[in-house]
């Protein structure tokens, strides 16, 4: 078992930064790939982007460039660095992980809002 844990959301204006982060604690060693999903009002969940254990990465098209994941695995932390924010980035962003044994966790999600 993963439980994961997020923090970091709020409100922003159009342009601003935000840095999310997301601890793993439990059977932190089982863990591989790490991510970032978001769901916006009347949306369906979509990946932000991911991280391997060995630090390679994606991103979705209309997040390159703005945001970036990045990963430090002495601390058992994901963070998601969003730089530009436009409203259309609103939505609860959900940290998920998985396992090398095909387990699949995810967080609760921290609220993140963009007015214009």
């Amino acid at each position: 078992q993963v439980q994961l844990v997020e923090s970091g959301g709020g409100l922003v204006q159009a342009g601003e930064s935000l840095r999310l982060s997301c601890a793993a604690s439990g059977n932190i060693v089982s863990i591989n790939t790490m991510g970032w999903y978001r769901q916006g009002p009347g949306k369906q969940r979509e990946l932000v982007a991911g991280i391997t254990r060995g630090g390679s990465t994606n991103y979705a098209d209309s997040v390159k460039g703005r945001f970036t994941i990045s990963r430090d695995n002495a601390k058992n932390t994901v963070y998601l660095q969003m730089n530009s924010l436009k409203p259309e980035d609103t939505g609860v962003y959900y940290c998920e992980c998985r396992t090398w044994l095909g387990g699949d966790y995810w967080g609760q999600g921290t609220q993140v809002t963009v007015s214009s």
